[in-house]
């Protein structure tokens, strides 16, 4: 008589978990934005979270040091500029097209360009229930040029997320990776932060805005992003994403009283129902 084997029951932090609750603190950016002072620059707030937050990272990234002796510089250089790239293209994208054509072109670049091949209904279904949230109510602006940047930061966050799991697959900890990356990309983008002028962090309000982007938004937010990472690929993470404007969208009505159509309830929805398909093994 046999005996049976007996399987372990997976981690309640494997697979996508860690990064839909990364996609909840993603999905606060907007509201705590837009408590900034009328002065700060829209660049200037997402790379002040940046640089507060990346270093966070960095200091707290046990193996991080180590990551950065081992690993490919030129994955690391990689890593860091598309960070600091999305940080510095999205925040003006969206300054210039509006939240919703922003947040929908960038989000919905990575997803398109990673997971169209994978799991193409399921990622396409996603990508169109974002489209719709975001864009229900009929009353977007298009910039050329914010559209522009908003691809750009959609790339780049697609990249970072290929070089991050690449880096975890070879057996880094997730955390040295993104410790290491966000230090470099920290690094980077301090000097933009100073030309584009730090006056408003004086400010009560300057203050609690960028403590809030860099502790949730980008220290714990990425801290579950790339452990998510290890127990999920590049192509179902980004997908996964597609969460974060419905958060958003949620804490516009309840915090900042905004109005939803229907039309972005039935997105909704729908992007939720192809969330909880991915969410399952394939």
């Amino acid at each position: 008589m046999s005996t049976p084997v007996l399987r372990a029951r997976p981690r309640p932090t494997a697979g996508p978990l860690p990064i839909l609750a990364a996609c909840l603190l993603w999905g606060t950016t907007g509201t705590a934005s837009s408590f900034a002072p009328d002065s700060a620059p829209p660049a200037a707030v997402g790379a002040a979270g940046l640089v507060l937050g990346g270093l966070l990272l960095l200091l707290t990234g046990r193996g991080a040091r180590d990551v950065l002796r081992a690993a490919d510089p030129r994955l690391l250089l990689l890593g860091a500029v598309t960070v600091a790239g999305y940080a510095l293209a999205f925040y003006p994208a969206v300054a210039r097209t509006g939240v919703a054509v922003a947040t929908t072109v960038a989000l919905a670049t990575a997803p398109i360009v990673l997971g169209v091949r994978a799991r193409p209904l399921l990622t396409l279904v996603a990508v169109a229930g974002c489209a719709v949230l975001v864009l229900g109510g009929g009353e977007a602006h298009v910039d050329l040029v914010g559209v522009a940047l908003a691809l750009v930061a959609g790339l780049s966050y697609a990249a970072y997320s290929v070089v991050c799991a690449h880096l975890i697959g070879l057996g880094h900890p997730s955390r040295a990776v993104v410790g290491a990356v966000f230090g470099g990309a920290s690094a980077l983008t301090a000097p933009v932060l100073v030309v584009l002028g730090t006056g408003w962090l004086a400010t009560p309000a300057g203050l609690g805005v960028v403590a809030h982007l860099a502790l949730f938004t980008t220290f714990l937010a990425y801290l579950l992003f790339g452990l998510g990472l290890r127990h999920t690929d590049a192509a179902t993470a980004t997908t996964l994403t597609l969460a974060e404007p419905a958060v958003a969208a949620v804490l516009g009505v309840v915090v900042l009283h905004e109005r939803l159509p229907l039309a972005s309830w039935l997105g909704m929805a729908v992007l939720a129902v192809a969330l909880a398909a991915l969410s399952r093994p394939a």
